[in-house]
């Protein structure tokens, strides 16, 4: 109580606080918030002047996640006098501890005497751990408040550190696989140059065991052979996920069955600008995303090791999604050689929805979002116990638990980098229908203009009597090209 006398010392409202104070504080944090606007600012315009739209779309969804994240700071901080006005029973909060109710005394000693993280960001539990009014408001009733101000200053941090975490993950794994990415180009290269000196391709006749593709991948035919070709799918994501052979074929079926009229078309830079739209996907948090941390907070209870047990969750998702995907090459090679002894010309396969999970490759993107998410809540969850409550809080669990956590996050990042990324960036490409990354900004933008024109002036017709005409040459072509414009089966 303010002018109380008592031992204890209370805290200083805002209105006796010295000026200077208040506009020193004020200034370093307008400075620190200006600068990193400007910062994002200027990154924006340098890729929009380098035309890295997808990049710059990225860029603009971790603006918006930022801004999600201040909204809930900004909540917690509005209602935190009406949280603490919620009263509920004592008994109440004696069940689903994340650490054991004797404990508590002991461990809280312990985390204030706790290494230098702990007082990084743990050191507003002071400020805010004092009986608020609140605290004295459901006291006289008997009761508890819902949850304490040190609480909801915790929760600001974690949800702080989880979103922080996330993106500099995503953004790690992008550049990593988009650096393993890169190393093909000179695959690419190599095939342009071959086109370039041969003029035509090859018309003679091959065994299709002769193919190193399809020596690489088919097992032959039956039921011992499938199983066989699963096996051999799972072990090969972890050397020598993507080769040459791999390359040169899924590219010449991809340009058969969408670009026949253009055998030098550039595959690996339209692979590249499919992954940058693709980032924006991956850098955000879904709602899904937010609903399983409310589900682990729920379940991290004392005893039962939760956070041990989730950090498999993303590692086997990882390996069945590497596992498929390198499958669907092997269905690619499959297909082939089921079908055909010898091959007149270059060998070429034919991609297909039916390949993917549900006919639907882009549930693979999801999956990859979901897995990069889990691991960074994992690894943003030991960085916030370790710097809140330090490394022995009963929340942070035994040793035996933290250290396999670790190693298994780190095997994600490491892996999902190398090895699925890559692999979801060219099989991915496999599918029924194109990306809208296959053209150019400029030509999407003369498409969607030119479909424009061409549906008004079918409007038009239609209101002069004309509703029975035949969709002329022009406009069949533009629906087409829409339609893969938007990715969609033609």
């Amino acid at each position: 109580m303010a002018g109380g006398g008592g031992g204890e010392k209370d805290d200083i409202l805002l209105e006796f606080t010295p000026t200077w104070i208040v506009a020193t504080v004020c200034s370093v944090i307008v400075f620190l918030s200006l600068f990193v606007e400007r910062f994002l600012h200027y990154l924006g315009k340098d890729l929009k002047k380098k035309n890295q739209k997808p990049l710059f779309d990225a860029l603009q969804k971790v603006k918006e996640e930022l801004m999600l994240l201040g909204f809930i700071s900004l909540l917690l901080t509005v209602f935190q006098g009406a949280i603490q006005n919620i009263c509920i029973p004592e008994g109440w909060t004696r069940h689903m501890l994340p650490c054991k109710k004797e404990l508590e005394e002991a461990e809280t000693t312990e985390h204030f005497s706790s290494a230098f993280f702990a007082g990084v960001l743990g050191s507003g539990r002071r400020l805010l751990s004092g009986s608020g009014l609140g605290e004295e408001h459901c006291q006289r009733k008997g009761k508890v408040p819902l949850l304490s101000l040190e609480a909801i200053h915790q929760l600001h941090i974690f949800i702080f550190v989880l979103a922080i975490t996330h993106v500099v993950f995503s953004v790690l794994t992008m550049l990593l696989g988009g650096a393993q990415i890169s190393q093909w180009k000179h695959w690419e290269d190599s095939i342009q140059k071959e086109i370039t000196g041969n003029g035509t391709a090859s018309q003679k006749v091959t065994d299709v065991q002769q193919f190193e593709f399809i020596r690489d991948h088919f097992k032959g035919i039956g039921k011992d052979s499938r199983i066989l070709s699963w096996v051999h799918s799972f072990a090969k994501q972890f050397c020598g996920s993507v080769t040459k052979s791999d390359y040169t074929t899924m590219r010449l079926g991809f340009i058969t069955t969408h670009c026949r009229g253009n055998p030098k078309f550039d595959f690996h830079k339209y692979m590249v600008r499919t992954l940058e739209a693709d980032f924006k996907k991956v850098v955000g948090i879904s709602w899904y995303l937010w609903i399983f941390v409310v589900i682990f907070m729920v379940l991290n209870v004392n005893g039962w090791h939760t956070f041990f047990w989730v950090a498999f969750i993303p590692l086997i998702l990882l390996l069945a999604l590497g596992t498929k995907l390198e499958h669907v090459i092997a269905q690619l090679a499959n297909e082939v050689a089921e079908k055909h002894s010898a091959i007149e010309g270059d060998l070429v396969v034919k991609p297909s929805d039916n390949h993917f999970w549900f006919h639907r490759p882009r549930i693979v993107l999801y999956l990859i979002h979901f897995i990069l998410f889990q691991n960074a809540f994992e690894i943003a969850f030991f960085f916030w116990i370790l710097t809140t409550y330090g490394f022995r809080s009963c929340i942070m669990d035994h040793v035996g638990f933290i250290i396999p956590r670790l190693v298994i996050g780190v095997i994600i990042q490491l892996l999902c980098s190398y090895s699925t990324l890559p692999l979801y960036a060219i099989v991915s490409q496999m599918g029924s229908s194109f990306k809208k990354a296959i053209f150019d900004d400029h030509v999407r933008e003369d498409l969607v203009g030119w479909a424009e024109k061409v549906k008004k002036r079918k409007v038009a017709k239609m209101g002069n009597g004309h509703a029975g005409l035949s969709r002329t040459p022009a406009e069949s072509y533009v629906k087409i090209e829409m339609q893969g414009v938007v990715g969609q089966k033609v």
